[in-house]
């Protein structure tokens, strides 16, 4: 969406956020039977084990380089106690230069699949004015369309709500969005969702379950959504994770959650621990 004004759009989102935080704010806590993978062809793990990265998985999302209000590097993402940490810090000596630093890396080299259930287990990042994700999307999503068959992009977790502090922080949402990124862009949000434990030092799992019909959302394992919003994608897509800092061309600015520059630039690092990320194939028929 860069091709807005950062300030108008980060503006435009926050104010469209708070509507949404009054009206489409449901508790993650449902009764619903726990989800059974068992009958499920496991396709894609990573557990993130060892000291090192695995770059025959992950690499680059785009690009490292500006990234709204940031910088995207592969330096700021490393493999340390079974987790994937993707830590976002100020750095005055940063490789673009003085800026916020942080990192999104995908599958798109190593695996890309239409349908199937897709999970991983995190703890978010603490602070404002940046949000972990967990998405899935393919190169068609940035092409204008009627619909989304040929690609939309699946917000399975996004984290934008530190900012809002304590119990009230503790709060996910989950979206969609098809047809390029401009005035023509169609977006739904499927529902912002209420933890009963904090997601910042405890370990939660967000998965979708993605079948020709519809879009199925869980948190820990138990359903919290459906649609069928733009039509299903069809075609297969790649997974995303990424911290993301509010603000564009590499200057913060205010927006949906809060202001980076708010945080003390010499001791801010916050953390986005991933324990494990991991892909299913439905059954055939």
């Amino acid at each position: 969406m860069d091709v807005f004004p950062a300030k108008f759009l980060n503006f435009m989102i926050a104010f469209v956020n708070i509507i949404l935080l009054m009206f489409n704010t449901s508790s993650a806590n449902k009764k619903e039977p726990t989800l059974d993978v068992s009958g499920l062809e496991l396709t894609f793990e990573d557990e993130f084990d060892g000291d090192e990265l695995d770059e025959t998985k992950w690499g680059a999302h785009d690009s490292f380089g500006v990234r709204k209000g940031g910088y995207w590097t592969r330096e700021q993402a490393s493999v340390e106690d079974g987790c994937l940490v993707i830590r976002t810090q100020y750095k005055e000596d940063g490789a673009f230069g003085p800026g916020w630093y942080t990192c999104g890396l995908d599958t798109s080299r190593s695996f890309k699949q239409a349908y199937g259930y897709y999970e991983c287990r995190c703890i978010l990042p603490k602070g404002e004015g940046l949000w972990s994700a967990f998405w899935m999307i393919n190169s068609n999503v940035g092409k204008e369309s009627d619909d989304a068959l040929a690609g939309a992009e699946l917000d399975i977790m996004e984290s934008p709500f530190w900012h809002l502090g304590g119990k009230k922080s503790w709060k996910i949402t989950q979206n969609i969005h098809y047809s390029g990124y401009n005035l023509k862009t169609k977006y739904k949000n499927v529902g912002i969702f209420r933890l009963d434990n904090d997601p910042y030092e405890n370990f939660n799992t967000y998965g979708l379950m993605w079948t020709p019909d519809e879009y199925i959302f869980y948190i820990n394992g138990r359903e919290v959504a459906r649609t069928t919003y733009g039509g299903v994608s069809t075609q297969p897509e790649y997974m995303i994770l990424s911290c993301e800092v509010d603000g564009g061309d590499g200057k913060p600015t205010f927006g949906w959650s809060g202001n980076i520059e708010k945080n003390d630039k010499a001791t801010f690092c916050a953390e986005y621990k991933v324990d494990y990320v991991r892909a299913y194939a439905l059954p055939e028929d």
